[in-house]
């Protein structure tokens, strides 16, 4: 993991720090920011998540799909947890924490935008920092890549459906044209550009000039992230200084939802027999989350300013350190799975 990498959480830290101190200072710039929008989609955060994602995207190899019979429980195991379980431990522990344990602490509408916010994040299942995880914990490269790459054709079609499931049992009403428009836009367009570039830069399918490629991209994909964080804890300053308790009150449940399902998830992956080199990074992508994709889709269904953007943006601050902390438990329980 090059520098950028390994202290992403820094980074995410000061970033933060950064928008939550100009967004205080510099109300109005930000207000010129926020009012930037087309058909409900802020164009500075749009250009920045695509900068973030297409680098990302140009990693996916489809052509990996063919190998996908050769090793299938490892495959169904991360499409249970990020399908069928995942999206709906998200919503309880959503309901159960901001209906319940922190009903006094929080307003009836805010709530709602933050269980909005969670459920959104256990809606999309990561396709890129897994890599990273997977490279961490010496999983099997191939594989990964078959997971990701059937985990983003799951997406493309399964992504707004459960959203709008999950959202409607918790009382919001969802824009299905918002919806289906921010999964064209941040799934399916850099997706297509993604494909389209590596046909280009391999087509001596010896992966030079795409690793080149690749690697060029990396520190611009986190300058996106980065000037993306800045922006929403820019347009969230106000809210945030004015209740600082909420990123505590947020964090919680996204903590006990990922411990929970990565413990889970390692259980069943030791319970089948699967070989570490599968397992590990199995459960990381049945774990982590597609945040650039919640943010996203949050700030078009609720607003640059609503609870469900702040949540997602949590969702950033939270991942990073515990997913290294997973890795590193990965790591020293190796010898309990087959080789």
């Amino acid at each position: 993991m090059g520098i950028f990498e390994r202290y992403l959480s820094v980074w995410v830290g000061l970033c933060i720090v950064a928008g939550l101190a100009l967004g205080s200072s510099f109300p109005q710039l930000f207000h010129w920011f926020a009012a930037m929008e087309i058909a409900h989609v802020n164009i500075p955060v749009a250009i920045f998540i695509w900068v973030m994602i297409y680098p990302m995207m140009v990693q996916v190899d489809f052509s990996s799909i063919r190998d996908i019979g050769k090793k299938p429980k490892g495959l169904l195991l991360t499409l249970v947890f990020n399908w069928l379980i995942k999206p709906f431990t998200m919503a309880a522990l959503g309901w159960l924490f901001f209906r319940v344990i922190f009903a006094d602490l929080v307003d009836p509408q805010t709530a709602t935008e933050y269980i909005a916010g969670m459920i959104l994040l256990g809606v999309a299942p990561c396709t890129a920092m897994v890599f990273v995880w997977s490279h961490l914990t010496r999983g099997d490269a191939n594989y990964t890549l078959v997971q990701v790459s059937v985990n983003d054709v799951i997406m493309v079609f399964a992504f707004a459906p459960i959203a709008a499931f999950l959202l409607g049992v918790s009382d919001v009403t969802v824009p299905w044209d918002t919806l289906l428009l921010s999964v064209v836009l941040y799934v399916v367009i850099p997706l297509v550009a993604g494909v389209l570039t590596r046909l280009k830069l391999d087509s001596a399918n010896d992966h030079t000039k795409l690793n080149q490629f690749i690697q060029t991209l990396k520190p611009v994909s986190i300058a996106g992230l980065l000037a993306t964080v800045v922006l929403l804890f820019g347009f969230q300053a106000e809210t945030i200084l004015a209740q600082p308790l909420a990123i505590v009150l947020i964090a919680i449940p996204l903590l006990i939802q990922t411990y929970g399902i990565f413990f889970a998830s390692y259980g069943a992956a030791q319970a089948m027999k699967l070989p570490h080199n599968i397992a590990a990074p199995g459960c990381m992508i049945a774990t982590s989350n597609f945040f650039e994709l919640a943010v996203a889709v949050a700030i078009s269904l609720f607003g640059l300013n609503s609870g469900a953007a702040l949540a997602t943006v949590v969702g950033v601050l939270v991942e990073v350190p515990v997913m290294l902390s997973l890795v590193a438990f990965a790591n020293r329980t190796r010898e309990y799975f087959e080789s």
